[in-house]
């Protein structure tokens, strides 16, 4: 049980692959972190099923095993785990303050890795299906939809890399905009006209799922949003790639960010706030990979440890 009254070396918020991978390296160099889980424990892994691009497991091994054994082995050196939600945290002076529900946590050191939420379509069995035929990630399935049909969803840059990606599996990648021209690059646009593999369903909205736990996705209901009509569109799988929402309301008007929301970093993870750092989907919103998450989660650790070694040096200069 974690005592309120110390002031802990390191907190790390949030228990996707960066928190997890930031927790070990930190446990590791004797610093007895302290975890703080956040709303979903194990993060967006947790609601995927088979990962078959995370090194070092030939075979895929689903998500929430992945998180679990990350979880065990940041225990195993000495993290202690906190399962709530962060309600408020006071970043102006060191040491941090941190709320969790009515607890108080002090850390010289914190670490950000609460990750971002995919934007979603709001629609019935869209979570149900999720990893079922739903998905938010074109890199990491793209693979099962060998010679299957896909739609993806949204204009911009995002969604037709999705497409292009999905184009050298699937036999057939349709984009549903619901506007009559694309958000994304010029470049982008032409090659994703130029893809005889690519269709486009502009004015266009889905309104339905269709499909089961049992048989997957089996089609999507579209509703063209000039004429009215609606009409089904057979396919096996539907890739949301409408945005992300990074999960930094908390850190508003106490640390920098871009246009987005997303956490700005410089030197790897350093955040605006000495000895604040970020790793994960909080900072990227190019990747958004769990190998990178965890590999920014390692440089995170090893940062905040210098920096704690750093305050031990009354020459440091590290903070300016």
């Amino acid at each position: 049980m974690p005592d309120n009254n110390r002031i802990h070396d390191q907190i790390i918020l949030g228990s996707g692959p960066a928190g997890y991978t930031a927790a070990i390296y930190t446990a590791r160099s004797n610093c007895c972190p302290l975890l703080i889980s956040g709303h979903q424990p194990g993060g967006q892994l947790t609601g995927t099923t088979l990962v078959e691009n995370f090194p070092g497991f030939p075979e895929g091994i689903d998500g929430p095993d992945l998180m679990e054994r990350m979880r065990r082995q940041a225990e195993r050196f000495g993290t202690i785990m906190v399962e709530t939600l962060v309600t408020r945290v006071e970043l102006d002076a060191s040491p941090f303050r941190i709320w969790a529900e009515d607890r108080l946590f002090r850390c010289r050191s914190l670490i950000i890795c609460t990750g971002a939420s995919p934007r979603l379509l709001g629609l019935p069995k869209e979570k149900e299906l999720f990893g079922r035929g739903v998905s938010i990630c074109a890199t990491c399935d793209a693979f099962f939809y060998r010679g299957k049909e896909v739609v993806v969803v949204g204009g911009g840059d995002t969604a037709l890399e999705d497409a292009f990606l999905l184009s050298r599996f699937a036999t057939r990648v349709t984009v549903v905009h619901r506007r009559d021209e694309l958000r994304a690059g010029p470049l982008l646009r032409e090659r994703a006209m130029a893809n005889d593999k690519i269709a486009f369903r502009w004015d266009s909205v889905i309104t339905a799922i269709h499909g089961d736990p049992a048989k997957g996705v089996t089609g999507v209901q579209l509703k063209n949003l000039k004429t009215g009509a609606e009409d089904h569109l057979p396919c096996d799988g539907i890739f949301i790639a409408i945005g992300h929402i990074p999960n930094t309301s908390l850190f508003k008007n106490q640390l920098e960010m871009d246009d987005w929301g997303y956490l700005t970093t410089r030197n790897g993870t350093e955040t605006s706030v000495c000895g604040v750092f970020a790793a994960g989907d909080v900072q990227d919103p190019f990747f958004r990979q769990a190998i990178t998450a965890a590999g920014s989660g390692c440089m995170a650790a090893m940062q905040s440890q210098r920096y704690l070694e750093c305050l031990e040096d009354a020459e440091c200069l590290q903070c300016g």
